[in-house]
């Protein structure tokens, strides 16, 4: 009955679909829309298992290995309508169907876990937001949470930056907890398997830093699940030679012939 008050009066839409929620009150994403990201290749473009193996490079710049790990699938349609709607419109309740798909897509991942770590937002970030993405995640794989690292400084939007800028951007931006969480000086972490946790990714450039962290405290494995993985942006390139028009320009030439063969622009 309060789905068809619900229903009528407020006409709902599906935040992954836009089509009108028969039954609001079991969620702001309609039933369809899970069982097709639940079935394989529901979480991305093409078919094959219903999981999206993280691409990534071999080596980060610092000579690090690349945390390597799976997530649900690409950062586009429905899954990537249902992100917006969990991180930006507040719909912490998203975080439970959410995790449950992660717990199929990285199962493999989280049977050898000891330990999930949820990758950290900083303070004044958090504030604003008023929770965490990847700490309410963690919270429902049924693994052991451990809220271990910190944000040391605010870091920009990764919206827009290449590769290398986004390294550059969290390099040193990441550390352990001090206090209660490292009991008597000693990380829980040591010797332990660890998965990271975050919502999505894109170049692994934060991924790889909180990995960095974790092993310089003892992680003897560390690899990441995330809900989604968005197309990573190109390496930044160098600018463009200038047009042969402008090297004209700056001798002053005014006949339309090549500088002087011998002369360096």
């Amino acid at each position: 009955m309060a789905d068809a008050v619900l229903a009528v009066v407020w006409s709902p839409a599906c935040a992954a679909c836009a089509a009108p929620l028969t039954e609001p009150t079991r969620g702001i994403v309609c039933g369809g829309c899970w069982d097709v990201l639940a079935r394989p290749g529901g979480g991305s473009a093409g078919g094959g298992e219903a999981r999206h193996r993280i691409a990534v490079p071999t080596g980060t710049p610092d000579g690090e290995p690349r945390t390597a790990g799976w997530a649900v699938g690409p950062y586009e349609g429905r899954l990537r309508a249902i992100l917006h709607a969990f991180k930006y419109d507040g719909h912490r309740s998203l975080a439970r169907p959410l995790a449950r798909l992660m717990r199929r897509a990285g199962a493999d991942l989280l049977a050898q876990a000891d330990l999930v770590v949820p990758v950290p937002l900083h303070w004044r970030r958090r504030r604003r937001r008023g929770f965490n993405q990847a700490g309410d995640l963690a919270a429902h794989l049924g693994v052991p949470v451990a809220d271990v690292l910190r944000r040391t400084r605010a870091t920009p939007s990764q919206v827009g930056l290449s590769r290398s800028e986004r390294a550059r951007s969290v390099r040193g931006a990441i550390a352990l907890v001090a206090g209660s969480s490292l009991r008597r000086g000693s990380p829980p972490v040591r010797g332990r398997s660890v998965v990271l946790v975050d919502d999505v990714l894109t170049t692994g450039a934060t991924v790889d830093t909180c990995a960095a962290v974790l092993r310089a405290a003892g992680a003897c494995r560390v690899r990441t699940l995330t809900v989604a993985q968005a197309a990573a942006p190109p390496p930044a390139q160098s600018p463009p030679p200038r047009p042969l028009r402008d090297a004209r320009r700056r001798y002053g030439s005014s006949s339309g012939r090549s500088p002087a063969a011998g002369s360096s622009p």
